[in-house]
């Protein structure tokens, strides 16, 4: 078929308002090619395949497959994967990925307005913009959101441990909401956009007033984007149930507290936060004064953080160590696999640098609750790869995994 009956063919299949799996598979028959049309995030939209084998093909990108993507303007709003039997002239794949990327946005207008509103929602919660009921419900409402029997806020995090391709943030939101809806149907996502976040931050509401769902709903979130992202490292918290929607700014604010600690704990990648211990009293802190925290924290360890990074040594380890060991040296030292005049040195240095002796009460008092400000506010330590300081919480988190 020559490449104007091609065009023929395809525009016809457009015009018709068949919709984008018609025009999918309207242009594999002109081009007698092999198409998959996925979206920003890798989502499947349309496959126009000769079998199931060649699909799994076309979509893992094989031998002899094709990808390139599908722009409306500067916007990249999806991928064409292509297994020709001759390819088609360059002119002709331009129509064809014009054509095609204008039905995936025709297809994907609705769906983006639902997310600008849902991310809307979301956002004004975590910066406490709106927090009367009314208002709260009215806005609720406006989404199909039922939130008078109560729900939950969640924050996930990710981050990429190699360059990774355009859109990985919106992958990631759509993998976490794909995650929620899987136990709850009408959970919403969207992207924080907090300034100083490293990574992509998701916020989850998670409709209902069981706290045993919202467990489940963050589960299946941490092990969604398990499995589907590959290569990232993952931080997750989850709030109360919030049984009033006044109530959301605050579950917002756990959800972020735990997300923090989580980041900072050796434990694992996942916490309530209820889970939280005594980070918990740092909350209104956080939320409502964190420069006072972040103020705490600079006259305590961030000298030891500066330290450590810049020397590459382990004096906060050491000193978080010494505190869970309730300030036994030896006991420290066999926790770290390290001599005993090694701890007692290091020590010394954590004293000169802080000002704060550990041998005293009030100095191990002190450097503990800078510890605790240190992870409420998520910022990293040398323990794991360099930071971003700062009370917006975005840093990088040192490990993947579940919560043992």
């Amino acid at each position: 078929m020559s490449d104007l009956q091609a065009l023929d063919a395809i525009t016809e299949a457009v015009e018709s308002g068949a919709g984008l799996p018609e025009v999918v598979r309207a242009a594999a028959r002109a081009l007698d090619a092999s198409l998959a049309v996925t979206d920003a995030w890798g989502a499947t939209l349309a496959v126009a395949a000769r079998s199931p084998a060649e699909e799994r093909a076309l979509l893992a990108k094989g031998q002899g497959v094709s990808s390139a993507p599908l722009r409306v303007a500067d916007t990249v709003v999806g991928t064409l994967h292509m297994r020709a039997k001759s390819e088609p002239s360059a002119s002709m794949q331009r129509v064809l990925l014009t054509m095609i990327a204008s039905e995936v946005e025709r297809v994907r207008a609705p769906e983006r307005v639902s997310e600008t509103a849902a991310a809307d929602f979301l956002r004004v919660i975590l910066r406490r913009e709106i927090s009367g009921r009314e208002e709260l419900l009215a806005r609720a409402h406006e989404l199909s959101l039922d939130v008078e029997g109560g729900a939950s806020m969640i924050v996930a995090r990710a981050h990429p441990q190699a360059p990774t391709d355009e859109g990985w943030r919106g992958r990631v939101r759509a993998v976490a909401e794909r995650g929620a809806r899987g136990v709850v149907n009408r959970s919403i996502a969207a992207l924080s956009e907090r300034e100083g976040t490293i990574g992509a931050e998701v916020l989850v509401l998670v409709p209902g007033g069981e706290d045993a769902t919202a467990a489940r709903a963050a589960e299946a979130i941490l092990a969604e984007m398990e499995a589907g992202l590959g290569g990232y490292t993952f931080a997750l918290g989850r709030s109360r149930v919030a049984e009033d929607p006044a109530e959301l700014p605050r579950a917002a604010s756990e959800a972020l507290l735990a997300a923090n600690v989580a980041q900072g704990s050796p434990d694992g990648a996942a916490l309530a936060f209820e889970q939280t211990g005594a980070y918990r009293l740092l909350l209104s802190a956080m939320s409502e004064n964190p420069s006072e925290l972040q103020r705490f924290y600079a006259e305590t360890v961030e000298p030891l953080v500066a330290y450590d990074e810049q020397y590459e040594t382990d004096l906060l380890l050491t000193l978080e160590t010494f505190l869970e060991a309730d300030g036994n040296v030896a006991g420290t030292a066999q926790r770290l696999f390290t001599h005993r005049h090694t701890i007692y040195y290091r020590l010394e240095r954590v004293r000169e640098l802080s000002g704060l002796d550990v041998s005293s009460s009030d100095g191990r008092e002190k450097l503990s609750l800078g510890l605790k400000s240190m992870r409420v506010l998520g910022i990293s330590s040398a323990a794991g790869p360099a930071s971003e300081m700062g009370a917006s919480g975005g840093r990088v988190p040192r490990r993947s995994g579940r919560r043992s």
